[in-house]
């Protein structure tokens, strides 16, 4: 497949780019209310609702369709609650809405990993640093390579069948993601350390395996093994789903991964050109975009990260005419068509390869550096 090629932006174009994309964001920044705010109260209700029916029919166990509805209803409640509850939430979304619900900086989502964490590791690191190799820990998640960029070494065999293992236990890659442990094993980081960064993660992850695992069990009685079972069953229902839509949305053949020197007097017209860049959608319909949380339109999240995810689709139309005018590229296709190729860099990578240079985007700098002395 031929590499889609994007227009190289004069320092005026790349100026441009970024101040129509700002005035976007502010037309629906000023023109959010009631409907916002429906929308997610909404959402609210149907966690609950979903997550009460679900596991009420966990309860029911004896009857085999009860406990496939009931685990289908709760794998179904997990979803929304993780990704257009949670994480859009977390984002600070909903802040002007004044509501403790949806507060950005108190909100603790239904997954081992704490919201502190994802904080920390995906609202500033990954949205800061987008696909910046050394400093966004989401290029492969310390595990998978998954760009030419990435030195290959023997570990990476395995990729295909671990990359497996990692969607179905996703929630604990989240959970253990900020701990580094790389730097532990390499003796960059203490016994004492580690340890402290553990207490607030066992904390949730004992909260979370009593509550699912032993508690609802324990109340169904001798229905205890099914209920378990159901339990475990959501959850991984929850992680596969996440960890496709994720995987959808950075991984795709036309992702670009970035050199270090894209920071260097980095605009914000750059700044959006790197998000674009390093970014993916996928098209369906509106039960679909909010089962994956507007994650779907994983290049309008990366733009404005904290614009209520509901408003992703109408944007998007905006933005891919904005692309077209300025010759950039917008990355979209079936979940299919983007999930093959998600797997095709997981196969493809794992074998040996020379690592391919990440070179300083000189042209990009160049264009940068222009821009700034014209301002």
């Amino acid at each position: 497949m031929a590499k889609i090629q994007n227009r190289q932006l004069t320092a005026e174009e790349l100026a441009q780019f970024g101040a129509e994309l700002d005035a976007l964001r502010a037309r629906v920044q000023a023109d959010l209310g009631e409907k916002d705010a429906k929308y997610i109260e909404n959402i609210y209700k149907s966690v609950r609702y979903t997550e009460i029916i679900g596991r009420g029919l966990l309860f029911l166990s004896f009857l085999p369709p009860a406990w496939l509805a009931g685990t289908a209803l709760l794998g179904v409640s997990k979803i929304l609650e993780n990704m257009e509850l949670g994480h859009n939430v977390m984002h600070g979304q909903y802040d002007w809405m004044r509501d403790s619900r949806f507060n950005g900086k108190s909100y603790e989502w239904d997954i081992v990993g704490t919201a502190d964490n994802w904080r920390k590791t995906h609202n500033f690191k990954h949205h800061t640093y987008t696909n910046i190799k050394g400093m966004d820990d989401d290029v492969g998640y310390g595990i998978l390579r998954l760009f030419p960029e990435q030195r290959w070494q023997p570990f990476y065999l395995a990729q295909p069948i671990y990359s497996v293992i990692f969607a179905a236990l996703f929630q604990w890659g989240v959970a253990i993601q900020d701990l580094e442990l790389g730097k532990y094993f390499a003796g960059k980081k203490s016994k004492e350390q580690l340890r402290a960064e553990l207490k607030p993660i066992w904390a949730k992850t004992k909260k979370q395996l009593l509550k699912d695992y032993l508690l609802f069990p324990a109340l169904a009685g001798p229905l205890f093994l099914p209920v378990f079972l159901g339990n475990l069953a959501a959850n991984g229902i929850r992680n596969f789903w996440t960890f496709t839509i994720i995987f959808c949305g950075h991984f795709t053949t036309d992702v670009e991964i970035f050199h270090k020197s894209v920071l260097e007097n980095e605009t914000r017209g750059s700044w959006y050109l790197r998000q674009l860049r390093g970014s993916s959608n996928l098209t369906g319909g509106k039960l679909f975009h909010i089962m994956s949380g507007n994650l779907s339109h994983q290049i309008e999240h990366h733009l404005f990260p904290d614009i209520p995810a509901r408003r992703y689709a109408e944007m998007s139309v905006e933005v891919q005419e904005i692309c077209q005018r300025y010759g950039q590229h917008y990355n979209k296709g079936s979940l299919v068509k983007q999930f093959g190729q998600v797997c095709g860099r997981i196969l493809r990578y794992a074998l040996p390869s020379k690592s391919k240079v990440l070179k300083d985007d000189k042209a990009m700098a160049q264009a940068v550096m222009v821009e700034k002395l014209a301002a």
